[in-house]
């Protein structure tokens, strides 16, 4: 059974995921947060499967507690699933950078948002590469500046130069199929690749490496 917790600011909207969560027999929910600052609180405290976060909410909006969810050992393995108005926004930009596993718009279909909370459950991501890579270029001047001459990420250092190759086709958003094409190799094979490259820089998936990939300068934005 897959433990979901429920964050948002309007008592309404709660209790109506509550309801639909706890009506699939393969999830559970867990409890409710009204701030971000309570999301914190009892994720810490239940280590739900899975977060759903609403971005505007007092106290502490969902991006911040994103990010002490992710960071902290405590609670780290908890997936969240990020619920915002418009998918291509800042909010959702944000929300990828600080560690969340996707994002769904809030008027999406109940089978959708079930679909998606058992994906992120899972471990894999809701939203795909390509689109991370069409956010991260639409707000590439929000990443951070690499200062001149300053030396490589030293978690890069870790992958072989095949997994460094691997990762660089992964931030152009292509699937392994696809890269498998472009390097000559199988499908089953690239898959290997990126089954090691996650562990490997600490990422939880491959839409994080996407992430890590722009902000290390690996890929820039509008390179090709």
């Amino acid at each position: 059974t897959t433990r979901v917790l429920v964050a948002d600011d309007q008592a309404l909207v709660r209790g109506s995921f509550r309801i639909l969560v706890d009506s699939a027999p393969d999830l559970l929910s867990v409890g409710e947060a009204a701030t971000g600052a309570e999301a914190v609180e009892i994720a810490a405290s239940q280590k739900p499967d899975v977060l759903l976060m609403d971005i505007r909410m007092p106290v502490m909006d969902g991006i911040q507690a994103t990010r002490q969810i992710t960071a902290s050992p405590q609670t780290a393995d908890v997936r969240i699933l990020i619920l915002t108005t418009f998918d291509l926004d800042e909010y959702a930009f944000a929300a990828l950078r600080v560690g969340a596993s996707g994002f769904l718009l809030k008027n999406a279909e109940p089978a959708v948002l079930l679909s998606a909370i058992r994906t992120v459950a899972r471990g894999d991501a809701v939203v795909s590469p390509r689109v991370t890579r069409r956010l991260l270029e639409r707000f590439a001047g929000q990443l951070p500046a690499s200062p001149e001459g300053s030396a490589p990420d030293p978690r890069l250092a870790a992958l072989t130069e095949r997994e460094h190759e691997v990762l660089i086709e992964m931030a152009k958003g292509l699937s392994n199929a696809e890269i498998a094409g472009r390097l000559s190799l199988s499908e089953a094979t690239v898959k290997t690749h990126v089954g090691r490259i996650l562990p490997k820089l600490g990422l939880r998936d491959r839409v994080q490496a996407v992430v890590l990939a722009y902000e290390t300068r690996l890929v820039t934005p509008g390179g090709d």
